[in-house]
């Protein structure tokens, strides 16, 4: 790849893998970067363990959404999903597995797929995107055997309450939508941009990040990042960061978000920010925790760089992986 790919690339999306000690990495060029976090971590580790140990094209055009099951790694482009195998990717090894396309009405347009979520309860993939609807997938099968329809406009973000069997969505349209995962009705909708506490009208009204913990949501893009308790549905905090969010987590008693600027921002559940960490990107897209290791457990940070900053200590980047 080229300086000047380079310097207009963006990383979209990561995902670890399920033993902790890989990441992968998405980009504007349909390409998947995978890196041993084990070489990169170790204490001999020298500029070439900060490299992919496999770069390979998955995909035409940008890969919105990765997400890792127990054994794949799912990547979302082009209106089409593909699954690789973990077990194959650590050997750099890159073959699909299987790919699959949801029905989209036309075969003319090919929908964007911005964001994927499993639902532990029944074993299924749901998929958000361009065409306003979210499709759900069977992953024992691969069938897709049922259509969310609602959005009036594309789906950014997807989240799960798994307690609850409920599926929340958020879209260009200003919507969350809350559905009940048993039956594919929407059961409530949020227009955030319509609370004044929220509303930036300069920036839009689309809801670019959405995140849920129980009874708690996070959500945010045009719309100020704000957190809703989602019994009584009424916003609780409102976060003055500046502005879109694209990606925001609940982290022990903290809240996680990036965004527009080269920021990690770090809030208080009550609405103040507590700290603004300075990344490489000039502008973020992803962050990224590792739960699956304890050895490994890192916070990694993405966006129009091919840079992908790493946490080893929430207060300040340890260094960077490139693509």
């Amino acid at each position: 790849m080229g300086p000047v790919e380079l310097l207009h690339m963006s990383v979209f999306s990561q995902s670890f893998s399920p033993c902790g000690r890989f990441l992968a990495a998405s980009n504007n060029y349909g390409e998947i970067a995978v890196f041993s976090l084990s070489s990169s971590l170790s204490p001999e580790a020298t500029g070439i363990n900060q490299k992919p140990i496999l770069t390979f094209t998955a995909h035409e055009g940008p890969i919105f959404a990765l997400l890792s099951t127990d054994a794949h790694l799912l990547s979302a482009g082009n209106g089409e999903i593909s699954a690789w195998s973990w077990a194959e990717l650590a050997k750099r090894n890159p073959k699909a597995v299987w790919i699959r396309r949801p029905q989209y009405k036309s075969s003319l347009e090919i929908p964007e797929i911005n964001d994927m979520i499993v639902n532990c309860r029944d074993n299924s993939l749901a998929v958000g995107g361009g065409d306003n609807n979210i499709h759900i997938m069977d992953l024992e099968t691969g069938v897709f055997k049922s259509v969310l329809q609602g959005h009036t406009d594309y789906i950014h973000c997807l989240s799960m309450r798994e307690r609850e069997g409920e599926l929340l969505s958020g879209g260009e349209d200003g919507a969350v939508r809350i559905w009940d995962c048993r039956t594919g009705q929407s059961v409530h909708r949020l227009e955030v941009y319509k609370y004044e506490e929220c509303a930036r009208p300069q920036y839009g009204k689309w809801i670019s990040c959405l995140t849920t913990d129980s009874d708690w949501m996070l959500c945010g893009g045009g719309p100020s990042l704000s957190l809703w308790h989602l019994r009584s549905l009424s916003p609780t905090s409102i976060f003055p960061l500046s502005g879109c969010q694209r990606q925001a987590m609940f982290y022990q008693d903290l809240i996680l978000s990036v965004g527009e600027g080269h920021f990690l921002s770090h809030c208080l559940l009550g609405g103040d920010v507590k700290s603004l960490i300075p990344c490489s990107p000039p502008s973020l897209n992803t962050v990224a925790l590792n739960t699956n290791s304890t050895e490994h457990r890192v916070l990694t940070v993405g966006g129009s760089s091919d840079q992908i900053d790493v946490f080893t200590n929430l207060s300040y980047k340890a260094f960077s992986l490139s693509f």
